[in-house]
């Protein structure tokens, strides 16, 4: 760097136009070859792999055989698969849509309301109460889970008949009926968090003067929550729904220690469907195709909700602007 000064000075002096020192930009990439070899070894590679198992007919021993479409053909008319990629779009609606709305409505109060009249402390109390599920490890809170809703003697029938409902008591995991409810009811809980500390985040940077203007014409809570609140963090929601519908699409361990897929295969999601293919009916090339159509399906979810965030920031700049 003092060499540099000195020629530059040197330059001056010589009525010559200084020259800019020379920025390291091969040095740059440097940084990115860490992660790019992870990622390379943990994601690019298994993908490439499990997609050419996906056109094999393999039992996991021995050598797999060519079989080329001929597992994406069974997969189209497996009924056990669709009946497993409807039941993921009632994960969807538990771990994103559900989720999503409830964190923005909680958000917004516990920013807005519980802030202002109870105090920034109170309200970081209830987001850490919110958000702890996040920190529990799905195996734990399944478990949990399990002995609240057991038939026989979980929480859940014993409150129910100790305030005189007995009659509601309902075998809430072994019922074909209410199994995928009652999962989509715990997931609910587990993802709660998540939209709602990413929300308060958002309103962050929301101006305080639009509230303040708003409530001074008389416009009332809901009026603000509806005008003010959701179109300034749209980027936001857009995070918060995409992220949450991966993880709804790949949703594994609360089926696992819950339910097992089951009864009778009420609440099989794609991933689990995958693993029992894999490891229990040793029908590896037809488990990798399921695996494939599934991330393949998580990543076009995951381009368009990356466009639409861009979008909804675009637009947002604009208006500043």
């Amino acid at each position: 760097m003092t060499v540099t000064v000195e020629r530059s000075a040197r330059a001056v002096g010589k009525g010559e136009a200084p020259r800019p020192p020379r920025r390291p930009r091969d040095t740059y990439a440097l940084f990115l070859v860490p992660g790019a070899l992870a990622f390379l070894a943990v994601v690019v590679v298994p993908f490439l792999m499990n997609t050419g198992v996906s056109f094999t007919d393999w039992q996991g021993v021995g050598s797999p055989t060519w079989s080329g479409l001929a597992n994406y053909r069974e997969l189209l008319d497996d009924t056990e698969f669709w009946a497993s990629f409807r039941h993921s779009l009632f994960m969807v609606v538990a771990m994103a849509v559900l989720p999503t709305g409830l964190g923005l409505v909680l958000a917004a109060a516990l920013f807005d309301y519980v802030g202002k009249h109870f105090g920034s402390r109170v309200a970081a109390v209830l987001r850490a109460c919110f958000y702890l599920p996040q920190v529990l490890p799905i195996a734990v809170a399944g478990i949990v889970w399990s002995w609240i809703l057991a038939p026989d003697n979980g929480s859940l029938n014993a409150l129910l008949k100790a305030v005189g409902l007995g009659s509601w008591q309902q075998d809430w995991l072994g019922d074909p009926d209410l199994a995928l409810y009652s999962v989509m009811g715990v997931m609910v809980w587990v993802q709660l968090g998540f939209p709602l500390v990413v929300f308060m985040a958002g309103l962050q940077r929301v101006d305080p003067g639009l509230y303040e203007a708003a409530e001074l014409d008389g416009a009332g809570w809901w009026r603000r929550f509806w005008h003010i609140t959701l179109p300034q963090i749209r980027p936001e929601t857009y995070v918060v729904l995409t992220w949450c519908s991966i993880a709804a699409l790949k949703v594994f361990g609360a089926v696992y220690v819950l339910t097992k897929g089951g009864p009778g295969g009420a609440t099989d999601v794609p991933s689990y469907f995958s693993f029992t293919t894999f490891f229990e009916k040793t029908q590896v090339g037809y488990g990798a195709a399921i695996s494939t159509v599934l991330t393949v399906i998580i990543l076009a979810l995951s381009l368009v909700g990356l466009k639409l965030q861009t979008r909804a920031e675009d637009a947002e700049e604009g208006v500043r602007t």
